[in-house]
């Protein structure tokens, strides 16, 4: 019973047209894997994904290289970074070097705004990102993250900044929060 109700949702929300547009756009952005190309910059999610206006479609990019301080789990520095990209690039025509898509359906893209600086990079520089080891091997992102550091830029202010990665991780419970 309980799975003729579930088929008969996903019919219904499948016919509905925001999802069909939903689905649309995702297309549209895997069919952006690996490409050059220029769009404006309409919306910052956070530190590391913002929104671009491509041929008319809202399209989520995720920076590639780099992890910013979480915004949504009230991580240190999480709302700095996002004020951090606005300041980059919000408003602005960028050019997007895509390179794949995670399992979100983002992009994964350097982007250079129009001072052709390259904004995965300038967000390290501010001290505003880790450089994300997991899913780069980059030695330039690694070593923008160790200048930063070593100079206490942005987040490394902070004598023990906990990376994002280890942020997300589920807060195991003490007997004192039980």
């Amino acid at each position: 019973m309980w799975l003729g109700k579930l088929i008969l949702l996903l019919l219904c929300l499948n016919s509905y047209p925001i999802f069909g547009q939903n689905k649309a756009v995702f297309a549209l952005a895997q069919r952006l894997k690996d490409q050059h190309f220029t769009a404006k910059v309409i919306r910052v999610i956070d530190g590391d994904t913002m929104e671009v206006l491509y041929e008319g479609n809202p399209i989520k990019v995720r920076l590639a290289h780099i992890d910013c301080p979480e915004k949504r789990a009230s991580q240190p520095f999480g709302n700095a970074a996002k004020e951090a990209l606005s300041a980059l690039c919000f408003g602005q025509e960028v050019e997007v070097y895509s390179d794949s898509y995670d399992r979100y359906g983002r992009l994964i893209a350097v982007v250079r705004n129009n001072k052709n600086q390259n904004i995965n990079q300038e967000m390290l520089r501010l001290g505003m990102a880790w450089h994300f080891k997991r899913y780069s091997s980059d030695s330039i992102y690694a070593q923008i993250e160790s200048e930063a550091r070593q100079q206490k830029i942005g987040l490394w202010k902070d004598p023990n900044p906990i990376p994002p990665w280890d942020w997300r991780k589920p807060k195991k419970k003490t007997a004192k929060s039980i």
